[in-house]
This record gives structure tokens, C-alpha cells and sequence, in this order.
């Protein structure tokens, strides 16, 4: 009996501490196959960024998405699912449409300061125009 012990648990050893399998695999605590469509994205070191997208879209609509994309978009298709995921999971109820409008917020606000600088700015360099013309006369 104490056999069987240590054989299963050298067995569950080998299919869970893998180092090898990528963190999507270990996470989802399967076998990583050589052509997993997770294991270029999801290194084992970073087992949160899997985390987070599974946790908003499933291992399954990931694997389906990036199947149905040309191998050269996959990677920046997953730095986007991450970045929304991670955005939805700190935002819940807007995700990253409020960080986009945020972001929209202050360009509005930096454009109207520029637009406000270079007035001045013009103003500024009529004034000294109207003094340098009026010392000559």
C-alpha cells in the first residue's frame, strides 16, 4: 500500500509541479502539450495574467480566440485581452471604457491648457512687437 502511496504521489508530482507547463496548463491543472496555444503568452513565472483572463472570458473562449487568429496577431491579442481583464476586474461596471475616458478627460483638459499657453504666448509676442515698433517712432 505504501507503494501505491508513493508512486501516485510521484504521478501527481510529475502532472502538477511541471515546471515545464505554461501557466494557463497549470493553472487549468492539465497536461501541457507541445502545441498549446497557451504557452507562448502565458509563461509559468506569471500565473496571474492567465488568472485574470480566465477569470473574465474562460479558458475556452481564449483557446477559441486565438485559434481563429493569424499566429503573427496572437500576441498582441492576448497583451489586449489581459489589459481589458485586468481593467474589468478593477472596474467592474466600466472596465477600460472608464480608463479610456479618463484618458480622453485629460487630453480634453491638456489641449484646452495648450490652446490657452499659445494665446498667451501670442498675446505675449503682439505686445512686445507693439512696444519695440513704438520705440522706434
Amino acid at each position: 500500500i505504501f507503494t501505491i502511496f508513493l508512486y501516485l504521489s510521484s504521478l501527481f508530482r510529475k502532472s502538477v509541479m511541471n515546471p515545464k507547463r505554461c501557466a494557463a496548463c497549470r493553472y487549468l491543472r492539465r497536461r501541457c502539450p507541445k502545441d498549446c496555444v497557451f504557452s507562448p503568452f502565458f509563461p509559468p513565472n506569471n500565473p496571474e495574467k492567465f488568472a485574470c483572463v480566465h477569470r473574465i472570458y474562460g479558458a475556452g473562449n481564449v483557446s477559441k480566440m486565438l485559434q481563429q487568429l493569424p499566429v503573427q496577431t496572437r500576441a498582441e491579442a492576448v497583451e489586449s485581452l489581459c489589459f481589458e481583464a485586468t481593467c474589468r476586474i478593477e472596474d467592474p461596471v466600466y472596465g477600460c471604457v472608464g480608463m479610456i475616458s479618463l484618458l480622453q478627460t485629460q487630453i480634453q483638459k491638456t489641449e484646452r491648457l495648450l490652446a490657452r499657453t499659445q494665446a498667451e504666448i501670442t498675446v505675449s509676442q503682439i505686445k512686445h512687437s507693439q512696444n519695440q515698433h513704438s520705440e522706434f517712432m
